[in-house]
């Protein structure tokens, strides 16, 4: 046994030379490829491929001892990322080489305090990435549901946080300081008067129950002069002033916040559609994360790569058929899509005239005798506009997804068709709404009319048109959250139980129902398009759909896990990242419409609200302005003059003219690398062919 032990095996000397060989070695061709680089260090003390032939051929006795050989340095000083060794091996090269580096330069003490800022900021984002609420939910409901499912969530909670931030400026900015400066005064009583008319919000005599009822609904009574609605805050101090600064603030960075979100969407559809990446490949052999730990973990990321492979596998074949088609199947497309397109146009058209029809007719049925003494007949015709929206948002959006697959796109394209038009339809329908309103308040745009002559605005009608504007604003919100409770509780969570009860495949088909992205992503949009529009008529709205959307997460998690079922047809993550912040900065703008022209063309309300007896919303902004320093006042004003607008405007014009330049060269290279990694590939194909010709010829090695 200890003579065993004392046995040392002869060492190995290598192979033979390259002259002994007969004919040419196919190791030797292979490794002549590209792709073999990767291959020629096999680990820790074990020279690489072909090392050992050179150093035969230029003299070299034996192979060098494998115990505590290091990992093969190059001769020359290439970069870590070029070396054909582990991940380990090269990020200790490249450490050693920027420790080198540093103890050199002069200047090592400040790339060493660099990195190490680099390095602290990638722990703060991983940091409040940790943070995110719901993150365990959103993944889970990403792995069952498909990335278009997730995203709907992931957009929810994106709203929240802003609707959270516009509640905490309303806070700050417009409900500390009027408290701050005393008690707000009440609202006008009721023989209070004006050249404007009389104003009182609040109704005489004891309130019964159906009246509160109605107030709380409808945002009038003893709502209508309470810290929601613009007419309760008084026009004393700065109020004014920061009034609007909450609403310009809230919008900016409304503004950022999307523009920063929607960024990475557009990176990722950009690639996903050019076609820079092999969409197979790329997920078979980069889309699996090694860290993963745990069953639960594992299977949720096998989902979401069997979902992506499934729309890929979708769009290929729709984009297969597509190809096949003659001349005459695509001229048949094209008038099936053309009569589509023109169905569509008429039922919006209809639906916005029925819009600004029903606007019209409520207010006139609100002031008849027989609507006034009915409470019940009040709350109804006060909803009619909500009701008669909700119902056109409901119809229409089910016919333009009937409509979709026969229009011959892929699922991608039919999502963004059916986003476009439902959005365009609820958003329009919104600015409808508005439109009618605004020609109540202002006669029809008729300055000299009798009741808009005095005071610039219907009076008689709307003493407080801002309030007015805001009830319609709180009457969506709140008619859209009773709607998706009345859904849940009364349409989804009985049909789930009855179906259960029924055995077969009735109940199993009956039972479970998809979740309709599209649908409840331009819901999501259309609720903050709305809230958008109120806050500055109602400025606690924010914090209003705060509340919503809180609930809102959770019942449609409940309803997601226990009622639906993964879509039989979904649709690329990467493009709904996209378009779905793309959408809501559409109708962030569309919301800045109404807003400015209320600002700046419109006069306040003499009887309500911060900006009462000023000529226009915008006028305490120039007055604040004036007690100003001197030197404050100059600079303001040269901003808004011509000597600054022209010069700003030369130098964005020539960046802007650089940008397109530098995304053309960069658009260029990026064509001639493609050209090169085709080149590559031939290349790689031809040697192949080459090794397995000679290996064949020289016979078995």
């Amino acid at each position: 046994m200890e003579g065993g032990l004392d046995w040392e095996p002869e060492p190995w000397r290598g192979p033979a030379p390259l002259e002994a060989r007969a004919g040419r070695s196919l190791a030797s061709e292979l490794n002549k490829l590209p792709s073999a680089a990767t291959l020629r260090y096999r680990g820790p003390g074990v020279l690489p491929w072909g090392s050992l032939e050179e150093e035969e051929e230029g003299g070299g006795s034996g192979a060098r001892p494998f115990a505590g050989a290091a990992a093969p340095e190059p001769r020359d000083p290439l970069p870590s990322r070029e070396l054909p060794w582990p991940m380990q091996a090269r990020r200790l090269h490249r450490k050693n080489q920027a420790r080198e580096q540093g103890a050199d330069s002069p200047g090592s003490r400040v790339g060493h305090w660099a990195r190490r800022l680099a390095r602290g900021q990638e722990k703060t984002k991983e940091g409040l990435r940790s943070l995110q609420p719901w993150a365990w939910t959103v993944k889970r409901i990403g792995g069952q549901f498909g990335g278009g499912t997730r995203s709907y969530f992931s957009l929810l909670r994106f709203l929240l946080l802003l609707n959270a931030l516009a509640s905490v400026l309303v806070v700050g900015l417009v409900l500390l300081p009027t408290w701050l400066q005393g008690p707000p005064p009440g609202p006008p009583g009721p023989g209070a008067s004006s050249p404007c008319g009389s104003y009182s919000p609040h109704t005489p005599g004891l309130a019964t129950f159906p009246s509160q009822l109605f107030n709380l609904l409808s945002g009038q009574g003893y709502l209508e002069w309470s810290p929601l609605f613009y007419g309760f805050y008084p026009a004393r101090g700065h109020l004014g002033v920061t009034y609007l600064c909450s609403v310009f603030v809230t919008g900016l960075i409304c503004l950022v916040l999307i523009l920063r979100r929607s960024v990475p969407g557009l990176k990722q559809t950009l690639l996903a559609e050019s076609g820079a990446l092999t969409s197979y490949s790329h997920r078979v052999f980069s889309a699996w994360d090694f860290g993963l730990s745990g069953a639960v973990h594992v299977r949720l990321r096998q989902r979401i790569i069997l979902y992506e492979l499934q729309v890929e596998l979708e769009e290929a074949a729709v984009r297969r058929r597509a190809a096949g088609r003659t001349l005459g199947q695509q001229a048949r497309v094209w008038l099936v899509r053309a009569l589509l397109n023109l169905l569509v146009l008429a039922l919006l058209g209809a639906a916005f005239y029925g819009v600004y029809r029903v606007t019209g007719e409520a207010g006139q049925l609100q002031d008849t005798p027989f609507i006034r003494q009915t409470p019940l007949l009040q709350l109804l015709v006060s909803y009619l506009p909500s009701i008669f929206i909700s119902t056109v948002n409901f119809v229409l959006p089910l016919v333009f997804t009937l409509i979709g697959p026969l229009e011959g796109y892929t699922r991608s394209h039919q999502l963004v068709l059916i986003l476009l038009r439902t959005v365009f339809l609820r958003l329009a329908s919104l600015l409808f709404l508005l439109f009618s309103l605004w020609s109540q308040i202002t006669c029809g745009g008729n300055a000299q009319a009798e009741a808009c002559k005095d005071c610039g605005y219907n009076y008689k009608e709307l003493p407080c048109w801002e309030t007015r504007v805001g009830q319609e604003m709180y009457k969506l919100l709140l008619f859209d959250l009773l709607t998706s409770l009345a859904i849940a509780l009364f349409v989804q969570f009985p049909r789930k139980i009855f179906c259960s009860l029924c055995p077969g495949a009735l109940g199993r088909w009956g039972g479970t129902l998809e979740f309709q992205v599209p649908d409840e992503v331009l819901g999501l949009i259309y609720a903050q398009t709305v809230v958008w529009v109120g806050s500055f008529f109602c400025p606690l709205l924010p914090l209003l759909n705060t509340a919503k959307f809180l609930l809102l997460f959770y019942l449609k998690k409940l309803t997601l896990f226990s009622t639906c079922s993964p879509a039989a047809r979904t649709f690329r993550a990467s493009m709904a990242s996209f378009v779905f912040p793309l959408v809501l900065l559409l109708g962030l703008f569309l919301s800045a419409v109404p807003v400015l022209y209320s600002i700046f063309l419109i006069q306040p309300s003499k009887l309500c609200g911060p900006f009462r007896g000023k000529a226009s919303i915008w006028a305490p902004i120039p007055e604040s302005i004036e007690t100003l320093p001197q030197t404050a006042q100059n600079f303001l004003f040269f901003l808004g003059t011509q000597a600054f607008a022209v010069p700003l405007l030369l130098v964005s014009s020539i960046l802007m003219a650089y940008t397109v330049a530098l995304a053309n060269s960069y658009g260029r290279l990026i064509s001639e690398l493609r050209r090169q990694i085709e080149t590559e590939a031939r290349n790689k194909v031809f040697l192949a062919q080459r090794a397995v010709a000679l290996g064949s010829e020289s016979g078995p090695l």
